[in-house]
């Protein structure tokens, strides 16, 4: 009879009548894992042998190296079910296999692509800060001008004819100022002489007696009501044409100056800088900072530069338009001035056609003794 094997709790080990291992049932497990397991997952190849019944040892494990692709270890306890093998089977296609038996991973999901562009905040932050550094550079170098302990870039040829553009408009504008007063109390003369010579009209029409005297005068406010129209046209013309070279042309230059002395302060705030940082020691912290002073010394040189070319291009067109604008101006307010006191009528329309000055159409008046005379 063949007798029972002793049971184990670890394993129970099937053997024949013979006292020999029965190992039908360990091979069929083992192709049976096998073929459930997706391949590559690296798992040894195991063997149980037994040295029989009366052995000390029940039974002993013999690993070998499975003969396949490298795989990382599985977990130290495993179920040899085949439910165990199916659900190992089903995950398979999560695991990454390395080459050989490779598998690739599919897990579906959104793809997040790295954003390299930048933050519009850190943007603005970042131009706030180069803006509030660049102020206090500048305003620096203002104080020590007006303290008299920085140095500034002096052009003494450019600086001598903003001066007199300067002091020009201003005289210019005096000239505006006063010529708006003359056009404003010469209306309101032509306004009472019109006024005056209806009434010489109407009494002349009432008063028999005074008919001819009142008519005389009547004419004589009307006529001189109509060369005050035409001499104020005159002056409107001359006023307008001064106020667009004062305040546009001249304002304009001015503008462009402008830009140019605030190139010239950051020119001289960089310059400072980068002065006194050469001024200090040379290592490997204050190199860095010395090429960027450097390069930015350059940049504010070069938009200095050429502020300071468009200033003396502008100066100069403006110089000859000027000279160009006040001839035509000053020959028109002494012909209209001369001929209107002279009492020459003709001469004053004369003036105003050369100069192509339109005038509403006062209407027909009848001639008076002073234009036969």
């Amino acid at each position: 009879m063949a007798q029972e094997s002793p049971k184990n709790s670890a394993a129970e080990i099937p053997v024949t009548s013979n006292g020999e291992v029965d190992d039908s049932h360990e091979h069929g497990f083992n192709r049976d894992l096998k073929r459930s397991l997706p391949a590559g997952l690296g798992l040894s190849e195991t063997q149980i042998t037994s040295h029989g019944f009366e052995s000390t040892k029940e039974g002993v494990i013999e690993a070998g190296a499975f003969q396949g692709s490298p795989a990382p270890p599985l977990p130290s306890v495993m179920s040899p079910s085949r439910v165990a093998a199916s659900r190992l089977a089903q995950q398979g296609s999560d695991l990454i296999v390395p080459a050989g038996s490779q598998r690739t991973q599919t897990k579906s999901g959104p793809v997040i692509l790295a954003d390299e562009t930048k933050n519009p905040a850190m943007e603005k932050l970042e131009l706030v800060r180069k803006w509030s550094l660049n102020t206090y550079k500048c305003t620096r170098q203002i104080i020590s001008e007006k303290l008299g302990r920085g140095s500034r870039t002096v052009d003494l040829e450019l600086e001598a004819q903003i001066d007199i553009l300067r002091d020009n408009k201003k005289k210019y504008e005096n000239i505006l100022k006063l010529a708006q007063t003359l056009s404003t109390q010469l209306f309101q003369m032509v306004h009472t002489q019109r006024q005056l010579g209806d009434a010489f009209a109407d009494l002349s029409l009432k008063s028999l007696e005074l008919h001819e005297e009142f008519g005389y005068n009547a004419d004589t406010q009307k006529l001189l009501a109509k060369n005050g129209e035409t001499l104020l046209g005159a002056i409107n013309f001359f006023i307008a044409s001064v106020n667009t070279l004062v305040n546009k042309t001249i304002e304009d230059t001015l503008m462009t100056v402008k830009q140019y002395e605030s190139a010239r302060i950051e020119y001289d705030a960089y310059r400072t800088d980068l002065e006194e940082l050469n001024l200090g020691p040379r290592d490997a912290n204050t190199l860095p900072k010395i090429e960027q002073s450097q390069h930015l010394f350059q940049a504010h040189k070069e938009k200095y530069d050429k502020m300071r070319n468009d200033v003396s291009i502008k100066l100069k067109f403006l110089e000859e338009n000027k000279v160009k604008v006040l001839h035509n101006q000053l020959v028109l307010f002494h012909n209209a001035i001369a001929a209107y006191f002279a009492g020459n009528q003709k001469q004053l329309e004369q003036t105003l056609k050369q100069f192509h000055i339109k005038l509403k159409n006062p209407g027909v008046d009848t001639t008076s003794w002073l234009e036969e005379q």
